[in-house]
């Protein structure tokens, strides 16, 4: 998954996940789904610590690297990965371990509209300042 917080990256996984059934979307939710912003939460409440960020995205990596060992039916990472560098470790694993990608690009996020759409919607409360600058760093990659 790609796009800038607030775009609607975790609400289209679970209209994919959900699409495929009951058993199988718990079976993706628990084994298969994973983002960086989950670790963030301590007690149920979402607590962005930045000085955290580079060990939660190794972590995450990590997590999602077992679950392709695991040959997991379905693995996904569900992160804003802005630039290219931040998801090619999570392409090249799912490839090396036979599995067919899908990047999924949400929104348009060089686009002001979409930009100010994220911004009221997002669920941590990223300010639009800081969404109009992943949205000026966001790689759009083919």
């Amino acid at each position: 998954m790609r796009g800038l917080p607030g775009s609607g990256k975790s609400y289209w996984v679970e209209h994919f996940i959900g699409l495929l059934g009951i058993e199988q979307s718990m079976h993706i939710r628990q084994y298969g789904y994973f983002s960086t912003d989950s670790y963030f939460y301590v007690e149920g409440e979402y607590q962005f610590n930045p000085q955290k960020l580079a060990q939660y995205h190794q972590a995450n990596l990590t997590a999602f690297i077992h679950a392709l060992a695991r040959q997991e039916p379905v693995v996904i990472c569900d992160n804003t990965n802005v630039a290219k560098w931040e998801f090619m470790a999570y392409e090249a694993a799912a490839n090396a371990l036979g599995y067919q990608v899908r990047v999924v690009l949400v929104g348009q996020p060089k686009n002001a509209e979409h930009q100010q759409l994220c911004a009221e919607r997002n669920r941590h409360h990223v300010p639009l300042s800081h969404i109009k600058k992943m949205g000026h760093l966001f790689e759009i990659t083919e």
